[in-house]
């Protein structure tokens, strides 16, 4: 799952980061609610993680202008703030939910897994030709066979299977599977698609992830 989280105080913010990444997160991070607006407007998330106090633009600015342009990702706020007032209007504003300074790492990840949860019971497979992505499982899967991924094939997948029309570029895929502000060479991607080309193969598919020279990949049926 990717996430975004925009937090201005940097011990904080470093040590939240490394707790999602630890529990399987890819995350962007970002210090101000400007840069968290902008992030979240171009890119897709699974949660947003949002302090309340920031430089630029407060956490309450960025839900109300996210919830005004119909974005309806999760969003959970970081406040300092106990004011029963401030919690209500934060979720006013269409917040999913909150946790108050100080908290434990624990409650933030059993929140953000209640939220995200949520979001998944909404979604359904995606599906092209005679594969389907069970976004719950993890798994792909024909009417002959099935098979796990992992967290990074899922998320190339869902990439490739949200639109199979298109065409994703490989510095699309380094973005939005590692983060935008990876250390990650792209050839990291050709390992991965490798991996997946042999799982479409263990499952006899006849999708194929083919490689459109100088633009990026798509799927297509193997018409052999």
């Amino acid at each position: 799952m990717k996430l975004l989280l925009a937090e201005d105080e940097k011990e904080l913010s470093n040590a939240i980061c490394a707790v999602l990444k630890h529990n399987g997160y890819t995350v962007d991070v970002v210090d101000n609610g400007e840069d968290g607006y902008l992030l979240a407007k171009s890119n897709e998330y699974d949660a947003i993680i949002l302090d309340v106090m920031m430089p630029k633009k407060s956490g309450f600015d960025v839900i109300k202008e996210l919830r005004s342009e119909h974005c309806m990702v999760p969003i959970l706020l970081l406040t300092a703030k106990s004011q029963v007032e401030d919690k209500i209007y934060g979720l006013d504003l269409g917040a999913d939910d909150y946790v108050t300074k100080p908290f434990a790492m624990g409650e933030l990840l059993a929140r953000l897994r209640a939220m995200t949860r949520r979001k998944e019971y909404e979604v359904s497979n995606y599906q092209f030709f005679d594969i389907t992505l069970d976004r719950k499982t993890c798994e792909l899967f024909t009417k002959k066979d099935r098979i796990g991924l992992g967290n990074k094939e899922f998320q190339i997948m869902e990439l490739l299977m949200e639109h199979p029309k298109m065409i994703v570029s490989a510095e699309t895929l380094l973005e939005r599977v590692w983060g935008y502000d990876t250390d990650a060479e792209i050839n990291v991607i050709w390992v991965y698609l490798s991996n997946l080309r042999r799982k479409l193969e263990t499952i006899e598919s006849k999708v194929q992830i083919k490689a459109i020279r100088g633009l990026g990949y798509r799927l297509e049926k193997n018409n052999d």
